[in-house]
Parts: structure tokens; C-alpha cells; sequence
């Protein structure tokens, strides 16, 4: 069976969806101020690898617990559904398959408690 980072385009893809989403970010003037300290390109390695690891593709995400990461940031319940809807526009503009799209949005959704401010 095909995995779903196979059937997206593989690394290339990961790489463009993952450029696209943080253009997007990064020109958001409520979601860049996220952003302002951060060395966006380490992030952007972070994410792409996490994106492969959670479509089937290596195994190589090696960046802080999801959790950690995220919890000093107090990103809102109304942050996170713009990335997630960034993140999940950023897929079809890659023309992934809508079973990705929504195998993306199902994780996405299954980690927002990790990520979001309590």
C-alpha cells in the first residue's frame, strides 16, 4: 500500500506545502507575532519532518515535545484554527489528496489540547 507521503509527492511536497503555510504565517498580522524571535527556517525543518512522519514518510522528526514547545506562547483557540486552516489550504494548493488533507486536519485536531493555552 502507497503511503499517503508517497501519494502526496514526498519530500518536495512536504517542502512546498510547509513554504507555502509559513508565507502565509509570517504575512498574517495575527499569527507573525508568534513568530518574531523564532528562526523561522529551523522551524520550517521541524514541521516538514513532523508532516512526513505523521503522512507515513521517514521517521525523522527529532524537535521538542509538541506540548513544550508550544507552551509559553498562549496561542489562542482562534490562532490555532487560522494555522490549521493555513496548513490545511497549503495541502490543496499542493493538490494532495483529499483523504491527506484529511488525515492532516484529524491529527492537527487531535493535538490542539498540547498546543493551545489552557
Amino acid at each position: 500500500m502507497t503511503t499517503m507521503y508517497v501519494r502526496v509527492g514526498g519530500g518536495p511536497a512536504i517542502k512546498q506545502v510547509v513554504d507555502q503555510l509559513y508565507t502565509w504565517i509570517l504575512s498574517d498580522e495575527q499569527l507573525s507575532p508568534y513568530f518574531e524571535h523564532v528562526t523561522v527556517e529551523s522551524l520550517k525543518r521541524h514541521m516538514a519532518a513532523l508532516l512526513a512522519q505523521v503522512l507515513g514518510g521517514p521517521a525523522e522528526y527529532g524537535g521538542r515535545d509538541l506540548g513544550a514547545a508550544h507552551a509559553s506562547l498562549d496561542i489562542t483557540p482562534e490562532h490555532y484554527t487560522r494555522v490549521v486552516d493555513l496548513a490545511l489550504a497549503s495541502l490543496f494548493l499542493a493538490h494532495a489528496p483529499r483523504e491527506v488533507v484529511a488525515a492532516v486536519e484529524e491529527t492537527l485536531d487531535a493535538v490542539q489540547p498540547q498546543i493551545v493555552a489552557a
